[in-house]
C-alpha cells in the first residue's frame, strides 16, 4: 500500500482514505464562477493516486487539460467518528502539501452530463505528496502558507487563515461521515491560480518554511 514519509525521519505511514474538501478558498470559488458552499464539499482520491516527490505527474491519454491545485494536506494520526472542533487538533498526526492533479476537460463532460468525475480527479499519480512535518514542528497551523510554481514561474499562493473552512471544522465535519483512521490523508482545498500544464513542465509544490515536492510532467506512453 501506499505510503508518506514522515520528514528528517526514517518513518513511513500507511496511507488509508483520501479525502478532499472542494471550494475552499473564496478567490478560487469566484475563478471556477462556483457558489461558496454552506458545508464542505467532499470527494475521494484512490491511495493509488498518491505520488511522492521526484515522481512524475503522468498525464492521461483521455484528456488534453491538465490542471495543478495546490493544498495543504492533513495527516491523521488518531482516528475516530464524530470528533468534536475542540479536539480535531489531537487526531493530527502532521501537515505536508500536494497537488490535486485534475483532468479539467474530463471532468467539465462528466459535469455537463451529470455524471461522476471520479476519473477526473482519482487517475494514478493525482495525488503527489510531500513529506509529512510533525504537527509538533508546525508554529501555528492557521499560520501555514503554501505556494505552487510552474518551470519557476509562481502560480498560486494561499493562507490556511484565508481556507473558508479550517482544518477543525474539516476534521469534525468529515469525521461525522467517514470514520477517520490513522493514515487518512485530508487534501484541504486550494487557492485561486489553477491552471494548465503541459508535459515537459516541472512543477514545485510546497508548504511555505517546512516542505516541498517537485514533478515533471508527462504523457502517458
Amino acid at each position: 500500500m501506499p505510503t508518506v514519509r514522515v520528514a528528517n525521519s526514517g518513518e513511513t505511514l500507511q496511507v488509508g482514505k483520501i479525502i478532499c474538501v472542494g471550494s475552499n478558498y473564496a478567490e478560487h470559488v469566484k475563478e471556477m464562477k462556483a457558489e461558496v458552499p454552506e458545508k464542505p464539499l467532499l470527494f475521494l482520491k484512490p491511495p493509488s493516486a498518491l505520488i511522492r516527490s521526484g515522481e512524475d505527474i503522468v498525464i492521461p491519454r483521455i484528456s488534453k487539460e491538465v490542471h495543478h491545485e495546490v493544498e495543504i494536506v492533513v495527516l491523521i494520526g488518531s482516528g475516530g467518528k464524530k470528533i468534536r472542533e475542540d479536539a480535531a487538533h489531537e487526531c493530527v498526526f502532521g501537515y505536508g502539501v500536494g497537488l490535486d492533479m485534475t483532468l479539467r476537460d474530463v471532468q467539465r463532460a462528466a459535469k455537463e452530463r451529470g455524471w461522476p468525475w471520479a476519473v477526473a480527479k482519482g487517475f494514478d499519480t493525482s495525488a503527489p505528496v510531500s513529506d509529512i512535518i510533525p504537527k509538533e514542528r508546525v508554529a501555528s497551523a492557521a499560520g501555514l502558507e503554501i505556494r505552487c510554481s510552474v518551470n519557476g514561474a509562481q502560480r498560486q499562493q494561499g493562507l490556511a487563515s484565508a481556507m473558508i473552512f479550517s482544518v477543525e471544522k474539516l476534521v469534525s465535519y468529515i469525521s461525522a461521515l467517514f470514520t477517520l483512521e490513522r493514515g487518512d490523508l485530508i487534501f484541504t482545498g486550494t487557492p485561486q491560480g489553477v491552471a494548465k500544464v503541459e508535459p515537459g513542465d516541472l512543477i514545485e509544490a510546497e508548504l511555505v518554511g517546512y516542505a516541498k515536492t517537485t514533478h515533471h510532467v508527462r504523457n502517458d506512453e
